[in-house]
C-alpha cells in the first residue's frame, strides 16, 4: 500500500503517524507544496489520489482560507482532498489538514476565539482516540461537512470527525520533539505570545510526554486504518 503525505511547507512530516504506517507495511511519498515558506507560492504538481490507498495532509503555518497567501495552490490541495473522498480513497487530516479535509467537503474554516499552542484536553466518544492533552498549534478552528460524525471535541470546537473512510483531527498526533523545535525555531511573535510558558518549557513538557503520546498515536493510526478506512 501507498499514502501520500501533504506537507505544505517541508516543517510537517508525518512524525509518529508516518512512523506507525510504516509498521503497517504502508509506503509513504512526500508531497513538499512551497520550496520556502517566506515564498509560499507554488506551481508544484499535485499527484492524482486516485494513484495512492491513501492521503495524509499534514499541518501548516497557513489558514485555509487565507487565499490572498496560499491561492496558488489552496485550491488544488482541495480538489486533490475532494477527488480522493469522491474515490473512495482514504484520507487522514491533521490539523490543517484535517481543516482542509473539512472544507473540500462542505464544511468551514474560521479564526476560532481562543488560539491552542501546547498540550490541551479534548473529550473523545471513540476509545482509541483517547480523552486526555493532545498537542495543538492553531489559531483556527473548523465546522464538519454535511453527513459527518463528530469523535471529539474541546471548549474550542470540533477536534476529531470522521466522513465516510476518512478521518480529520485538529491537533498533531504526529508530533515529536524534533518536529517541535523546528515550529518554536520558525515560530513568530503571535505564536510565541500563546505558549503557556516558555519554549524551553513546552520542549521539556514534551519530552515527558512523549512516553505516552506515542501509544495515543499507535492506537489513533490504528484505529483509523482498522475502523475507518479498512485497510487492514
Amino acid at each position: 500500500m501507498r499514502a501520500l503525505v501533504v506537507n505544505p511547507d517541508g516543517h510537517c512530516p508525518a512524525g509518529l503517524v508516518g512512523d506507525r504506517l510504516a509498521h503497517h507495511g504502508i509506503e509513504l511519498d512526500e508531497l513538499v507544496v512551497v520550496a520556502a515558506a517566506a515564498h509560499p507560492v507554488s506551481d508544484v504538481e499535485f499527484p492524482d489520489p486516485r494513484d495512492y490507498d491513501l492521503i495524509v495532509p499534514t499541518g501548516s503555518p497557513w489558514s485555509v482560507y487565507d487565499t490572498a497567501t496560499i491561492g496558488s495552490w489552496i485550491g488544488r490541495e482541495l480538489d486533490l482532498l475532494r477527488t480522493a473522498v469522491k474515490a473512495d480513497v482514504a484520507v487522514l487530516g491533521i490539523c490543517f489538514g484535517g481543516q482542509a479535509l473539512a472544507a473540500a467537503l462542505g464544511g468551514t474554516v474560521e479564526r476560532s476565539p481562543q488560539a491552542e499552542f501546547g498540550w490541551y484536553e479534548i473529550d473523545s466518544s471513540v476509545a482509541a482516540i483517547a480523552s486526555g492533552p493532545w498537542f495543538q498549534w492553531h489559531f483556527d478552528r473548523f465546522s464538519v461537512p454535511e453527513g459527518s460524525t463528530v469523535l471529539a471535541h474541546s471548549d474550542v470546537g470540533v477536534q476529531a470527525f470522521r466522513f465516510g473512510r476518512s478521518l480529520g483531527v485538529q491537533f498533531h498526533p504526529e508530533l515529536t520533539t524534533s518536529i517541535l523545535e523546528g515550529w518554536l525555531a520558525d515560530a513568530d511573535e503571535a505564536e510565541l505570545r500563546h505558549l503557556d510558558g516558555t519554549p524551553e518549557g513546552l520542549l521539556a513538557e514534551t519530552a515527558e510526554r512523549q512516553e505516552q503520546a506515542r501509544p495515543h498515536t499507535e492506537a489513533l493510526v490504528d484505529h483509523f486504518l482498522t475502523d475507518i478506512a479498512r485497510l487492514t
